[in-house]
């Protein structure tokens, strides 16, 4: 389904301030048990917080042979892989407020890294996950960018991923993610919310979060802690 602007920044704007854990309840109101929530080896590189709407692409295992070459030829053979069969056309793609959901088939490989991650940041993305691997984690992390991954991987994508489609249905982390979906990640991992839903998902998640707080923040009085936004 495509989303428009104007309910873009409605759905951004609503699923600002909720966590997995509210968005989790907002599914299960609706009858959504077993659907949305992201297998837990999907996990954050840092603890942050993301919102978004998916933006999806899909790559898969490369079936070629691996040429014989010397090193100084495997360096412009490599330039040509990255140009010609793990290409990036959707990171140009991307639009403010885009949660990028790559769906790499599981192959142990670092797609997307410290550099071509900022891309994306650089674009207006808000987060990234994907079923297979991120690598320069150091990095990643200081750069701050939002990035949630079924590994931590060293290898380069040549020889091991092709590019095949984006802006296409995707299976990630056990969740089938539409674009235009609600995406919202945080320490606890990643949940979907198809787009149809999403409104209503979004009323029960802040009931809850509202029942949350209220409770939370007397126990934060009968404690003695200081009041927090979590609480406010």
């Amino acid at each position: 389904m495509t989303v428009n602007d104007s309910e873009r920044k409605e759905l951004l704007s609503v699923y600002a301030d909720l966590r997995v854990a509210d968005v989790r309840d907002g599914m299960d109101w609706m009858g959504r048990h077993n659907y949305g929530s992201m297998i837990p080896a999907i996990r954050p590189l840092w603890r942050t917080r993301a919102v978004g709407i998916a933006k999806t692409a899909r790559y898969l295992p490369y079936r070629g042979p691996m040429p014989k070459m010397t090193p100084e030829e495997y360096t412009k053979w490599s330039g040509w892989y990255y140009g010609n069969v793990c290409t990036y056309p959707w990171i140009a793609d991307i639009r403010p407020g885009d949660f990028c959901v790559i769906d790499q088939s599981g192959v142990d490989v670092g797609l997307m890294g410290s550099n071509n991650g900022m891309d994306g940041l650089i674009n207006g993305a808000t987060g990234y996950v994907t079923n297979g691997g991120v690598r320069d984690t150091d990095e990643v992390i200081l750069q701050k960018i939002p990035f949630w991954s079924r590994m931590i991987s060293h290898g380069m994508v040549q020889g091991r991923l092709q590019f095949d489609a984006y802006d296409i249905p995707v299976a990630v982390g056990g969740v089938t993610v539409f674009p235009g979906d609600v995406v919202v990640g945080d320490g606890d991992g990643i949940i979907v919310v198809p787009q149809d839903i999403a409104r209503d998902v979004a009323k029960y998640a802040h009931q809850e979060l509202r029942n949350d707080k209220v409770s939370r923040r007397a126990k934060y009085e009968e404690l003695g802690l200081e009041p927090d936004e979590t609480v406010m």
